[in-house]
């Protein structure tokens, strides 16, 4: 008797465990979130995603793999509790901002973000459908998948903002000049889309430095600069002109032009403590601009037209 009572019990608590998702799941589904807000106060050149596709693993992995694509000007790392100093090698080898981020808790004072920090768009799309998934009781049942996913695409649909008009770009909304407490332009460096449809000029001003937001351009001082180059504080403007090509007259009066743009660059940049740097596609055009400028710091890219 006693024995087909266990039996029955054993029966019972296995058709429960069947009816709820496996510790495992859950787990790794708490992972991934958590993973996701910790990442969402640090700034990313990337958007967040390569935090997104990596936000199921372990929060030491996920950091290790994507600590290249952190906007590292933007941050400042303290061994305050020093423990870094006896770090792995694994750790140490990436420096002490890696040994730093992958601690379990991270001390106060140990991270230092610059600037306000927006939360990357990529991660927050994914706590966005995160919420979404979980708003219904129905996702644990795997009989209802397909009118999980009409709820979900309906409940998308209606949180989708309406499309923009006609030559909008599909990049996240930014504003074309930030601003401090002062109201003064913001040193912040905000990426925004290539200007104008010039292709071989805009894939030289992201190959050549090279670009840290590539396809965009970037606002510093509120003025737009071509290129904020990868790992230095140093803004880059481009040219592409077949300027061996011009008359005398007409290469002349593109030197003037060019010197009172440079003139507003060289100041934005300056003020905000960025290095300057011009590209041009020939030594010509580089002799001429050293002959009226010569404390300009000018690279011949050899970019084609």
């Amino acid at each position: 008797m006693r024995f087909r009572a266990c039996l029955a019990l054993l029966l019972f608590l296995s058709a429960c465990a069947t009816s709820t998702p496996p510790p495992s799941t859950r787990s790794t589904r708490s992972q991934r979130l958590a993973n996701l807000q910790r990442a969402a106060a640090l700034p990313w050149a990337d958007g967040g995603q390569c935090v997104v596709r990596e936000a199921s693993q372990p929060w030491p992995v996920l950091v290790e793999r994507c600590y290249q694509a952190l906007d590292h000007d933007r941050l400042e790392f303290h061994d305050t509790a020093g423990r870094c100093s006896v770090a792995s090698a694994g750790a140490g080898a990436m420096g002490i901002g890696l040994c730093v981020l992958v601690a379990p808790e991270i001390v106060v004072g140990a991270v230092i973000v610059l600037g306000v920090v927006v939360v990357a768009v990529a991660i927050k799309e994914a706590m966005d459908a995160h919420e979404l998934r979980h708003a219904y009781p129905e996702e644990a049942g795997t009989s209802r998948g397909t009118k999980v996913a009409s709820r979900e695409a309906e409940a998308q649909r209606k949180l989708k903002p309406e499309p923009e008009p006609a030559g909008q770009d599909q990049q996240p909304p930014v504003p074309p000049v930030l601003v401090d407490r002062t109201g003064r332009a913001s040193c912040e460096p905000v990426p925004v889309p290539h200007a104008g449809g010039d292709t071989p000029h805009n894939q030289c001003a992201d190959k050549v430095p090279p670009n840290r937001y590539p396809g965009m351009d970037v606002l510093v001082g509120g003025v737009r600069f071509d290129a904020l180059q990868v790992g230095v504080r140093v803004l880059w403007e481009i040219k592409t002109h077949r300027f061996d090509s011009y008359n005398y007259f007409i290469q002349k009066r593109e030197i003037e032009t060019e010197l009172e743009q440079i003139e507003k660059e060289q100041d934005a940049a300056a003020a905000c403590g960025y290095g300057y740097v011009i590209g041009v596609s020939t030594q010509a055009h580089k002799d001429a601009l050293l002959a009226v400028l010569p404390s300009l710091k000018i690279v011949v890219t050899g970019c084609k037209r």
